[in-house]
């Protein structure tokens, strides 16, 4: 068992596995299932998918994918992507996925949130949080592969998405995405100490050290992407995974 969540954070394409590097430029990796096939076997403990086309192209969840990925998985999935109304989730809950992330709807309607969770329970809606940082060195809250800015900085949307119902928070750093630099451990903390549910830290992450630093400055968990699909920066493809001793040997430290 892990001492703190870690789970590969997977970005789907038009149903291709993809890695992105501060939300550009996505690089094919290769097919989903299979990869979900290597996770199990790897015995990894949770798993988030995000569709990274879906609302960008106004599109509706691709539940033939989701139904494939949800098929195979022997984890709990969390997917996003798309969603505009409570019957998409339905429909994806239906297909066996445990918990749904919002993010570009939450983002033009808090209240979205509320309807969600009074519907499926609060323990089954992740508020998924994008954060771009301005040249200023503002931190933004943003949407659509972070096209679409809000004047919110990351604490006040965390604090409003906990009061509508949000049960979990996702907080993507699109500046530290795919970078293998390290998590904003900055933004982690001020948004850690704005909320009381659980926090996933995602976007940065580059050795098995970086969990334990996230968990330091508030992350309840952590979410790793090129990590998982990467064998190091600036090599090849490669599905994997730290073993539960490696990590926990970090995490005990």
């Amino acid at each position: 068992m892990l001492l703190t969540r870690v789970m590969p954070c997977l970005l789907l394409k038009n149903q291709r596995l993809v890695k992105t590097v501060k939300f550009k430029n996505p690089q094919y990796i290769g097919d989903p299932v299979n990869a979900i096939k290597i996770y199990n076997e790897k015995e990894v403990d949770e798993l988030i998918i995000l569709d990274i086309s879906a609302s960008v192209n106004q599109q509706p969840p691709d539940y033939e994918i989701i139904e494939n990925i949800s098929n195979e998985c022997f984890m709990p999935v969390t997917y996003g992507g798309g969603i505009t109304n409570t019957t998409q989730m339905q429909k994806i809950f239906n297909l066996g996925i445990e918990k749904i992330a919002i993010n570009h709807k939450g983002l033009q309607n808090i209240s979205f949130f509320t309807e969600a969770s009074k519907e499926f329970g609060c323990q089954s809606v992740v508020a998924s949080i994008d954060v771009k940082k301005t040249l200023l060195g503002r931190y933004l809250v943003t949407s659509l592969s972070g096209n679409y800015s809000s004047s919110y900085t990351p604490g006040e949307y965390a604090k409003q998405v906990e009061s509508a119902g949000a049960g979990e928070i996702l907080l993507y750093s699109i500046e530290r995405d795919g970078t293998w630099s390290g998590f904003d451990y900055n933004l982690i903390q001020a948004v850690s100490g704005s909320i009381s549910i659980p926090l996933i830290a995602c976007g940065g992450a580059g050795k098995i050290t970086d969990f334990a630093e996230a968990v330091k400055h508030g992350a309840s968990a952590v979410a790793i992407g090129s990590m998982a699909v990467y064998q190091g920066k600036d090599k090849g493809v490669l599905i994997k995974f730290p073993s539960k001793d490696e990590i926990n040997s970090v995490l005990l430290s």
